[in-house]
């Protein structure tokens, strides 16, 4: 059923707008940044920028989200809890960015804002039944509806802090899954849900020109939770509505690269008898780096594996009439991207490195990439 002609004035306002409000924000975030002393330093093996950068940068998301929400979007129950959560979320990372907070206080604060979103109607609610072989093919959670949801949330929450270590990287992705949750709401027609993940998008694609390499500015804790937070609450808003097998696949593969890593990460962290919440450079943008790709090629990469695994989500929540259209438009971006790799893969092998000498480091020895 299409979307009525007012909604979708208001979803291209809210993204505009939110573009906006993000991009001439950024600018002032960052001087507030460097006012309060909220860099990042390098000196960790896993942070590989080499000078300091501001972070606080998700303050400017927080308000281009914050704003087009208010004055596009209908404030209903669900919206007020994901709002007061994203509040609670933005000012743990405010202080984290500033003065570093222990992980546990932050996964005290994610679950409360979790919570908060659940017991205000953001939560799941009905699930397919994995037992194949039962005549009910859904299962009502009951009790366990708002436990599940706040594991969820948390989940995907951390999930986007920990992808957060390359210049765009997890915005970017943000930004594709924003979209992507974006158009499957528009097709199925969902309402409200259309204009939250405008709003997000737009206030990803505002801060990428100043997040991308090499970047001005870092996002930081503020930013990387609530984009964590505000797409794991759309998944759940939108995405866990359907009534078909589609319930689990279509918000799994949409938040895949940010909820694959973590998974790694932990079991990685555990096998090796580590703490599952001491941060370590064994996520798969490091390992890309270390395969000697660019920072860029790293980032693109990754993007295009986000977009490709939205566009099978938006088929898997489509009509068969739109299968061939988004199958064309994967392949067109896993090519592109495939054509961007290999051009600067080329243009680096015909890049002569000057001979190391005593006095000064070779090019390309110190790096400039964002491990925040």
């Amino acid at each position: 059923m299409p979307l009525e002609k007012d909604l979708i004035i208001k979803t291209c306002l809210a993204l505009v707008a939110a573009f906006a409000i993000s991009f001439a924000a950024t600018p002032i975030v960052k001087s507030f940044a460097h006012k309060v002393g909220a860099m990042d330093n390098p000196g960790e093996m896993r942070r590989i920028h080499d000078r300091p950068i501001p972070r606080l940068g998700g303050l400017a998301i927080f308000l281009g989200f914050l704003l087009s929400v208010v004055l596009f979007a209908e404030i209903d129950r669900q919206v007020r809890g994901v709002l007061t959560g994203a509040v609670l979320i933005v000012i743990v990372g405010v202080l984290d960015d500033i003065i570093s907070v222990n992980a546990w206080v932050k996964i005290v604060f994610q679950t409360a804002a979790a919570i908060i979103a659940a017991v205000n109607g953001v939560a799941v609610e009905i699930i397919m039944n994995p037992n194949i072989f039962s005549a009910n093919n859904y299962l009502h959670l009951g009790m366990f509806s708002v436990p599940l949801t706040v594991i969820w949330i948390v989940a995907i929450t951390n999930s986007v802090n920990l992808i957060d270590g390359l210049d765009g990287l997890a915005c970017g992705v943000s930004a594709i899954s924003s979209v992507t949750m974006l158009v499957i709401a528009a097709v199925v027609s969902t309402g409200n849900v259309v204009v939250i993940p405008a709003a997000l998008a737009g206030a990803c694609i505002g801060f990428i020109p100043y997040n991308f390499n090499p970047a001005k500015i870092f996002m930081g804790d503020t930013g990387a939770l609530l984009l964590g937070y505000v797409l794991a609450t759309l998944s759940v808003m939108g995405l866990f509505k359907f009534y078909a097998v589609i319930t689990f696949a279509v918000p799994f593969l949409v938040l895949a690269v940010p909820l694959v890593d973590t998974v790694f990460a932990f079991f990685r962290r555990l096998f090796k008898g580590r703490n599952p919440l001491k941060p370590d450079r064994g996520h798969f943008h490091h390992r890309l780096i270390d395969m000697g790709l660019s920072q860029k090629q790293a980032v693109a990469i990754l993007y295009s594996v986000s977009a490709i695994l939205g566009v099978a989500a938006v088929i898997l929540a489509t009509g068969e009439e739109l299968k061939a259209l988004f199958f064309v438009a994967a392949v067109c971006v896993a090519a592109a991207v495939t054509a961007f790799i290999l051009r600067e893969m080329k243009a680096h092998e015909h890049t002569v490195e000057p001979e190391k000498t005593d006095d000064a480091p070779a090019i390309g020895e110190k790096n400039d990439y964002e491990d925040d």
